[in-house]
Formats: structure tokens, C-alpha cells, sequence
């Protein structure tokens, strides 16, 4: 059953109306007594509609009840919107050194007749919700709030211990993996070992568990073995009687007993005793509950053991002292055995090979997740008609799994797990095609546009508040293949089971459209088209444009310029006057739209891979909520002068043509939080006053061919944490040089400008004009700077300036064959990779190179180059360091290297 929301939208109604900026708004506009009202009405609806939303799925007037409160909700932050563009517009007006310019720029606006058009629409919002809330007495609903310490799971499940060996494919790796973890000594001091198992919902980490438990190796090591399924109920008594059952093998009864003697109780099962614990299905994400327990835990022998099982990686963060085992798909090969095994009979495939090979295509599409090949195994058992197994194939996998009420649930487990304000953010997720590849500022930005991002304190940075949501989700293995390289932004993507949940979530609120068959249901919010070949043969007219005015995200890439298209895209923005969201990627205009301009509440507008635009019109500029504008690879021979008028503007993302960028108004942009200028071939020099964007907290500059020389007011942007600048091979960084190949003399008031950077992350490739790393670029980041990557600097000799690194965590130098000697001092550092340089490469080997002391606190350093190379495993594991240690003294590296590497 698809989501309502409504809760989540109510409460960011709530939140809006009580900050500051709001408040102070009713007064300037004499309409606090109405906002007052409206603020009372929402709350007391607000207390009923978690009970609403969990009973809505069967009472037809209920469901229309929430819907009608969600279109007055929306309505009403439309209304409230009116009020944060007309302070924008006056803010942009009183800028210093204007004058008439900006007033002719900027449409009139009568403060009178303003006042009165807003009190009018106030009033008739709050009269809106005064109905809506009188009739919530019709359904007699109950008053909840929502409780972020324990969400309520809508399915019970229980685990044993039982497993029969033969029926786990493809998981005896992991299982050695497992087994060798759990047979080390610990060595870090800790009374009680912790290995967490984490991966997504139907992965088997409960089956996994259930191999090591019972493998005959672990029977000689533990003298006590114990199984216990928490699933979401960590409640402190109850978890300890279910370890004391498994403890003494008997289904006593100890529930009569309090705390105190249910703890001496297990504390005698224990004592002495080495002992394995299972503590399956974990959801707990409260470190004072867990440490709780694990007081009571720590009466067993040297060496116990603890395995958890969990889909958190926040949970493995807060219990695991040994390191987390990340549990992936099945290997293909493995994945099409477990599925054959359940969709066959002994000895029956033989006979279908042509079902064989559909099971393969079929097989491709469940990422090795065994609980979905079991499910679809299962469906197929006993069909033998290539129809029943190609409409498998074909079909939206999700319907199938919601139909046999298997896989779908347990992949909505982790969901209803969620808070409310991730559960939207999750479903938003469904506005965009299936394995897409995230970036993650520009996701959060998508989100900040849509104002999911929310807070207890208003003064929290929505930047900062994003990571976490992000971060949050990634931990409940609600993405994967996250690219976490050093040298690249990080990118990730939804597993497409994920995809199918959020799409059925959503279904209300968001809306793919890929054929001119599909319905699009009147209360959708957010629209993408997928497919514009359809336009070619049907007409534009096909769905009803006027009741999709209401909309906020309109998702239209790959466009092509063709007059029924141009025609449908002009419609359409002269009828979406509520658009938060804009996408025209990739498309074949040569124009931007006019009717952009008319866009008053865009946030978001992506015209990236537009390589026919030439211009990007100055009318842009008059969007004065715009947050995001995304205009990489695209043909932009020229921006608009009049930028500084963005004051909004948090996320730029720039290429152009320009050889500088001087008279575009840049250096006004105050929100800039996000700075990226990429493929700007002409581009010899940014801006001077770049000092002035005091918010800026990245800036990437990549692929600028030309560019000579950076701005001298780089030094003092004290707030950036993340500064890359690649393949840009005329750059010089040493300032005087670079004023010097710019042909004049540095005479700007920037010039004096002392170096005040705190970077946490620095990254720069591929700029032979390098030789040395400047010192205004270190600044005082030496006891900042977390994550160093060097590559491609052909001529770089030295770090000399860089001598004591007190914070860098992880360092990676790749093809610098010049460069000759580490940093001096680098505690922290976690991470080292050295590749294809062989002066470092010599100097760092293990034991006898002339810079190993340096590096030999290291926990994970690999080293590989043209003159050969090794890898250096962690400390941690013991067996292998000894394994290492005994092959230096009987290999050549280059022996060594293939080996380790293998």
C-alpha cells in the first residue's frame, strides 16, 4: 500500500511557521493572528495522522480525507512561499551600489496592495484547514506521536539456528572469512569481541550466521554456543532471558524474576565459560541499551565472541570491535544454482534448457540477493511454459514479490523502519529511473529544494543535515556501489528491488512516465518522462497538462528539438508555475526556454549536456529561489552578467566558454556553498573577490586547459573544507609565477591576502607545471587536513613545506616519479597508497626503506609500481602480517607483489 505523507507534511508545515524568519514575516505583514490559527489547527491534526496513515489503506474517506489535507498543505507552503520571494526581492534591492539597474531589472512591487493580496490568500488557507479539521471527528481517531527511539514493525519474524550445510550456496567464503576472525586472540584490550554481519534485507546474513554457529571448528573452540533473535525488540530483560534459555538449553521460566536476579542468573550461566553469541537481526541503534547488556556480558572466558546480524552499519559502528563483515550477492554462478535449485525438480532442467537459459536473463536481474532467487525459484516450480517464465523476466519484479508476499515485505521491513521525514526522502528516490547513479551533493540539493530537510534547529546547515539523511540510509543498506575513491566525488546507486519499493511508496506523489498509455493520477507531485521517441508518433495532448498545474519536480532529459516537443515543453512551464525541480538534461534546445523566467519558486534547474545552448539567457537571473543550477557539458559560450543577483544560489556547476569571469558577478554570490568549474577550455582566469563567497565549502576545478593562474583570494576562504583542481596542465599554483604568466603583475587588493585554509580534503592531478606544493596552499590546514591524493604531477620533487601532516587519515600519491621523500610526521594516518613511483616505492620498503619509520604505524598501506610492488596487509590480522613477514625474507618484491596482490 502506497504512502499518504501526510504526516511528514504537516509537521514541515509546523516547523516552517515557527522559525524566525516567519514569524518576523506575519509581523512585517500584519498577518500573525492568521498564522497563529493556522498553526493551531494544524497541530491538533497533526496528533491524529499517524494513526490516520496506518488505517487509511482500508476506509475509502479516510484516504480521501488525507489526501484533501495533503493538497491544502501544499497549497498553503505555495502561499507561504509568496512571502520569502518578496523579501528576496526587496534584499536583492537594497544591495549597495545598484541604483536604477536592478530596480529595472526587478519588476514594481505596491507594498499595499501586496499586504492585502496575501491576507486575502492567508485567510482563505486557514478557512481551508479550519473545514478539514472539523471533520477528522468522523473518523474517531486517536492521538500518537511519533517515537524516534522505536518504530513499530509491521512484521514479526524469529530465527533458530538449524541449518542444513547443503543448502547454503555460495557463502563458504565468507564463512573461512568469518571463522578466521573469530578464532583470533584480541588485542586491543576489549573484555568482549563483536563482529558484526551487515547487508540488505535477503542477502542471507542469518543463514550465514548459522554456518559458522554450527561449523565443527567452532564445536572445538566454544564451549558455549548460544542463538538469540532480537529483531526490533531490545528490551533489556527479555533479550537476557532469551540468553539464559540458550545458555542452559532449557525453556524455563524466568520471567517472574527482576532485573537483578535475571543478571546473576546469566552471569553464573557464563562464568568461565568461552563462549559464542548469535544476537541475529539487529536493529538497535542505542549505544546505552547496548552497553547495558554488554556489562552483563563480559563473566565468559578469554576469547568469547559475540556475531551480530544487521542491515545498520550504524549498528555495527556502535557494537563491532572486530571489523564489520560487509555481506554481498551471491556470484552469478552460485546465484543461478540456488535459483535452478528451487525451480526445478531433481533432474528436471535437463529436459528445459530453454527454461535453463530465460532463468539465466532472469537470474542477471536479482543482484545474488538469495532470499529473491529462492522467492522467483519458488513462483517458477512446476511451469514449463517459456510465457509463465519470460512474464517473470519482463515483469516489474517488485509486483511479483508483493504478490507473493515474500521478498517485498522483508525488503519493506528496512523501510518502516525508517523515520517519517527518511521514509519521504526515500520515496523521492522513485522520481528517478532505476540504476541511476547518485551524486551526493546533488541529491541533497534535489532534497533542500523540496525542503525535506529538516531540523529541531533552524540555524543547522541543510548541507549538514543531508550527509546525515544520507549517511542514515546508506547505513540501512538503502544504496550500494558507493564510489568512495579518493579522486572522485561520491557516487552511489539504488539496488532496483529498492527502486520497485520506493516507486510503490510513492505511487501517489510521483509518477514515471515512459508510454502515452500510462494514467497519471490528478494528486501527483512529481513527474519524470522517460521517454520522448512517443512524441514522434502520438500527440503532446495525450495527458491532461492542467491537472498536473500543482506539480513540483518535472523530469524531462534527452529532449529533442523537434517543434511537437518544443511545443509540449512550453506548455507545460507556462502551466507548472509550482516547480521546485527542473530537469531539461541532455535535451537538443538551442534556447532556454523563456517561460523559465516565470518559475518563480525553482530551486533546482539542471540544463546540464545541453551542447546547442549557446547563451544561458539573464532572465536566469530573476529566479531569486533558485538553491541549485547545474550547467555542466554544455555548449554555454557565455553566462549572464547579472548573477549577483542569485543570492540564493548554494550549488554551481559551470562549463563555458570564457576565458575569464570577471563581469558575471560571481564574487556576490554569498550562499555559494558548492563551486565547480569543469571542461571550461577558453577559461584562463576566474574571478578576483572570490574572497567574498564566505560560505564556499568546496570548489572543483577540473579540465580547464587553459587556465593559468588562480585568484590570489583563494587563500582566505576559511570556510572551504574541500578544495580539487585536476588536469588543468597550463596552472601554475605558485601565485608569482602565475601572475607572471598571466603577463601582468598582480595590482588587485587581493595580492596580500594571507593564506587562512582549514581544507580537510585536497586532491590535485594531472598538472605538469607542478613542482612543488605551495605553502599559501597548505596554510593551516596542517592540522585539518584528513584525505591528500596526489596524481599524474610528472615533475613534482618535493612536500618540503609539508612536513607535519597531525591530522591526515589517508594519503594516496599515484604516478609522481620525481617525487622523493613522505611528509615527516603523519600520526593519524590511517591509509596509504603509493602507485608507479619508484623513488617512494624504494624508500617505503617495509623494514629497510629510508622512510618506513615513518610509515610503519600504518594499519592498511598498499605500494605498487613499475619497479614492482607489495601490499602491506592490516595489523590486525595477524596470520596474514606473519605470512608477510616470513615471505620478505624469501621473496623478490616482484614475487611478492603478484602474490600479496592475488
Amino acid at each position: 500500500m502506497a504512502e499518504t505523507f501526510a504526516f511528514n507534511i504537516v509537521e514541515s508545515l509546523v516547523q516552517k511557521l515557527a522559525t524566525v524568519a516567519y514569524q518576523e514575516t506575519s509581523l512585517a505583514w500584519g498577518v500573525q493572528s492568521d498564522f497563529q490559527r493556522l498553526n493551531d489547527i494544524l497541530t491538533t491534526v497533526k496528533d491524529v495522522l499517524l494513526d490516520a496513515e496506518e488505517i487509511q489503506a482500508h476506509n475509502n474517506q479516510l484516504r480521501n480525507w488525507l489526501q484533501n489535507l495533503k493538497d491544502a498543505c501544499y497549497d498553503a507552503e505555495d502561499v507561504l512561499d509568496e512571502f520569502k520571494i518578496e523579501a528576496l526581492r526587496k534584499q536583492v534591492l537594497r544591495q549597495r551600489s545598484i541604483g536604477k539597474k536592478v530596480s529595472h531589472f526587478f519588476s514594481s512591487s505596491n507594498p499595499l496592495a501586496f499586504r492585502f493580496r496575501m491576507a486575502q490568500k492567508i485567510k482563505k488557507v486557514t478557512l481551508r484547514f479550519g473545514e478539514i479539521a472539523a471533520l477528522k471527528a468522523n473518523f474517531h481517531l486517536a492521538e500518537r506521536h511519533y517515537d524516534t527511539r522505536h518504530v513499530v514493525m509491521g512484521l514479526d519474524r524469529e530465527t533458530h539456528s538449524f541449518v542444513q550445510a547443503a543448502d547454503i550456496i555460495g557463502r563458504d567464503e565468507d564463512k573461512e572469512k568469518i571463522i578466521r576472525a573469530l578464532m583470533q586472540d584480541p588485542t586491543d584490550g576489549e573484555n568482549i569481541c563483536v563482529l558484526p554481519i551487515v547487508g540488505i534485507g535477503g542477502l542471507g546474513k542469518t543463514a550465514l550466521a548459522k554456518l559458522v554457529l554450527n561449523d565443527e571448528i567452532i564445536d572445538g573452540e566454544f564451549q558455549l554456543k548460544m542463538w538469540v533473535c532480537v529483531s526490533d525488540d531490545f528490551h533489556l530483560k527479555r533479550i537476557i532471558i532469551k540468553i539464559i534459555k540458550a545458555a542452559k538449553k532449557i525453556n524455563g521460566d524466568w520471567s517472574n524474576m527482576d532485573l537483578d536476579q535475571l543478571q546473576k542468573v546469566l552471569r553464573h550461566s557464563l562464568d568461565g565459560k568461552k563462549y559464542l553469541l548469535i544476537l541475529d537481526d539487529l536493529w538497535n541503534e542505542d549505544n546505552i541499551k547496548w552497553n547495558e547488556l554488554k556489562q552483563l556480558l563480559v563473566g565468559g572466558g578469554r576469547g568469547s565472541k559475540i556475531v551480530v546480524t544487521t542491515r545498520s552499519s550504524r549498528v555495527a559502528e556502535i557494537m563491532g570491535t572486530i571489523p564489520t563483515h560487509n555481506l554481498e550477492g551471491l556470484p552469478e554462478k552460485d546465484a543461478l544454482s540456488l535459483f535452478l535449485q528451487f525451480a526445478f525438480k531433481k533432474r528436471e532442467m535437463n529436459q528445459y534448457s530453454n527454461l535453463v537459459k530465460i532463468g539465466e536473463e532472469i537470474v542477471k536481474s536479482c543482484n545474488g540477493i538469495p532470499l529473491v532467487l529462492k522467492t522467483l525459484g519458488s513462483l517458477l516450480l512446476g511451469k514449463t511454459s517459456e510465457y509463465d517464465w519470460k512474464l517473470v523476466r519482463d515483469s516489474e519484479m517488485w509486483k511479483v514479490m508483493q504478490k507473493e508476499n515474500n521478498v517485498f515485505p522483508v525488503l519493506k521491513l528496512s523501510y518502516d523502519q525508517l523515520p517519517p521525514y527518511l521514509k519521504l526522502c526515500f520515496a523521492h528516490l522513485s522520481v528517478f529511473p532505476k540504476d541511476y547513479e547518485f551524486n551526493y551533493m546533488e541529491l541533497i540539493h534535489f532534497w533542500m529544494a523540496h525542503d525535506l530537510l529538516q531540523s529541531s534547529n533552524e540555524n543547522d546547515d541543510p548541507i549538514d543535515i543531508g550527509c546525515r539523511y544520507l549517511n542514515d540510509l546508506s547505513s540501512r543498506s538503502f544504496f550500494q556501489d558507493f564510489d568512495k575513491s579518493l579522486s572522485k566525488q561520491y557516487f552511489f546507486k539504488m539496488h532496483d528491488l529498492l527502486h520497485d519499493l520506493a516507486v510503490s511508496m510513492a505511487k501517489h506523489e510521483c509518477s514515471r512516465i515512459n508510454s502515452f498509455k500510462q494514467i497519471i493520477t490528478s494528486g501527483i507531485r512529481h513527474l519524470y518522462l522517460e521517454n520522448s521517441d512517443f512524441f514522434k508518433k502520438n500527440s503532446c495532448d495525450f495527458f491532461d497538462i492542467y491537472k498536473l498545474c500543482h506539480l513540483r519536480t518535472f523530469r524531462f532529459e534527452n529532449m529533442k528539438a523537434d517543434a511537437k516537443s518544443e511545443s509540449f515543453i512550453k506548455k507545460c512551464l507556462s502551466k507548472f508555475q509550482k516547480l521546485r525541480v527542473l530537469t531539461l538534461q541532455g535535451s537538443s534546445l538551442e534556447v532556454v526556454p523563456k517561460r523559465i523566467s516565470g518559475l518563480k519558486h525553482l530551486r533546482y534547474l539542471d540544463l546540464s549536456s545541453n551542447s546547442n545552448i549557446k547563451k544561458l539567457p539573464n532572465f536566469i537571473c530573476k529566479l531569486l529561489c533558485l538553491q541549485t543550477l547545474l550547467l555542466i557539458h554544455a555548449g554555454i559560450e557565455e553566462l549572464p552578467s547579472n548573477m549577483r543577483y542569485m543570492i540564493s544560489l548554494k550549488m554551481l556547476s559551470i562549463s563555458t566558454k570564457q576565458k575569464d569571469l570577471s563581469k558575471n558577478g560571481l564574487e556576490y554570490l554569498k550562499s555559494l556553498r558548492y563551486l565547480l568549474f569543469a571542461s571550461c577550455e577558453n577559461l584562463e582566469y576566474l574571478f578576483d573577490g572570490i574572497q567574498n563567497l564566505t560560505s564556499l565549502h568546496t570548489l572543483i576545478i577540473v579540465d580547464c586547459k587553459n587556465l593559468i593562474a588562480l585568484p590570489q583570494g583563494i587563500k582566505a576562504l576559511t570556510a572551504l573544507k574541500i578544495l580539487v583542481i585536476s588536469n588543468c596542465e597550463k596552472l601554475h599554483l605558485n601565485m608569482t609565477l602565475a601572475s607572471k604568466a598571466r603577463g601582468k603583475e598582480d595590482d588587485s587588493q587581493d595580492h596580500h591576502i594571507g593564506s587562512g585554509l582549514r581544507l580537510q580534503t585536497l586532491i590535485i592531478g594531472w598538472l605538469p607545471r607542478l613542482e612543488a606544493l605551495p605553502n599559501w596552499l597548505l596554510g593551516e590546514s596542517a592540522n585539518t587536513l584528513q584525505i591528500l591524493v596526489i596524481e599524474e604531477c610528472k615533475n613534482l620533487t618535493t612536500l618540503a613545506e609539508w612536513q607535519n601532516l597531525t591530522s591526515l587519515e589517508r594519503f594516496s600519491i599515484e604516478e609522481c616519479p620525481k617525487l622523493s621523500s613522505l611528509p615527516e610526521s603523519m600520526p593519524c594516518l590511517r591509509e596509504l597508497s603509493i602507485m608507479h613511483c619508484p623513488s617512494l616505492n624504494e624508500r617505503c620498503r617495509p623494514q629497510t626503506g629510508e622512510d618506513w619509520a615513518k610509515i610503519a604505524h600504518v594499519s592498511n598501506i598498499r605500494i605498487d609500481g613499475s619497479a614492482g610492488g607489495y601490499a602491506v596487509p592490516q595489523r590486525n590480522d595477524y596470520y596474514a602480517l606473519s605470512h608477510f613477514k616470513r615471505k620478505m625474507g624469501t621473496r623478490n618484491r616482484r614475487e611478492l607483489g603478484q602474490d600479496c596482490a592475488a
